[in-house]
């Protein structure tokens, strides 16, 4: 049975880490150099630097402080935000990332998908998703932008689009649940890993210890990924670790 993942993610703006709640209402959390360290000590079995603003602004990624953060980690290390062809990504992945996410882009063009899948691998290659309830269509619809704009997308089809197309990896989040820390968006969780073969790593909500277990058990998670309640020591990623291991859940 493959272990389960447990990845903080590193919200990026204007070189600091940054965190909200549902997307909004940022507020500073530290320096990502210093983070990444932290946590590569912790036992985290990955880390996502995400340059939330990247796409927003039209601009590229900072691959000086994606560089910088490579240096300080032997753990696997996913960067998304501002990546919009094969060289982007080129770029990235030699400045010491081990996956690059694309959002924004892949809506705007789900080949660059199928380009970076067959030039690097689809090991490399996550989709990372941001999905919102609708109530009036009743059903998760796709956000990009950083969530500022909606996509005329449907989270599972798109999923398995993206799946399709050669994504090894889909990062779920739930721009409901997000900074809420009232739990994973289970529904949404079970929904997409229903539909598509590769991992998805559910994002948004982490409040407690139990949370995690319930994306695990639940809803089928492959992975778990939170950033308020590590960033801010409310726990750690070992005593969540020790958590799951006790309720039975297989963790590195």
């Amino acid at each position: 049975m493959l272990t389960k993942r447990l990845v903080p993610c590193l919200d990026v703006k204007e070189g600091r880490v940054v965190k909200g709640v549902q997307f909004v209402g940022l507020r500073d959390a530290g320096d990502p150099v210093d983070l990444a360290a932290y946590y590569d000590r912790e036992g985290a079995d990955e880390l996502v630097f995400l340059d939330i603003s990247a796409s927003h602004e039209g601009r590229k990624t900072m691959v000086d402080v994606v560089r910088e953060v490579a240096g300080k980690l032997a753990i696997p290390f996913t960067v998304g935000g501002g990546i919009n062809s094969v060289d982007d990504m080129r770029q990235i992945l030699r400045a010491g990332a081990d996956k690059v996410s694309l959002n924004t882009a892949a809506v705007k063009n789900p080949t660059l998908i199928s380009e970076g899948a067959d030039f690097f691998g689809a090991q490399c290659i996550v989709v990372a998703i941001d999905a919102k309830w609708d109530d009036r269509l009743q059903s998760w619809r796709v956000y990009t932008h950083g969530g500022r704009q909606e996509a005329d997308l449907e989270v599972t089809a798109w999923a398995q689009e993206a799946v399709r197309r050669g994504a090894g990896e889909i990062l779920l989040t739930s721009m409901d649940q997000d900074g809420a820390k009232t739990g994973f968006d289970l529904a949404l969780t079970r929904a997409v890993n229903a539909v598509v073969s590769v991992p998805v790593i559910a994002s948004g909500g982490a409040g407690d210890r139990q949370d995690f277990t319930d994306v695990f058990v639940q809803a089928g998670a492959d992975a778990a990924l939170a950033a308020s309640i590590f960033h801010y020591k409310e726990t750690a990623v070992s005593e969540v670790k020790d958590a799951l291991r006790k309720q039975g859940v297989n963790v590195r």
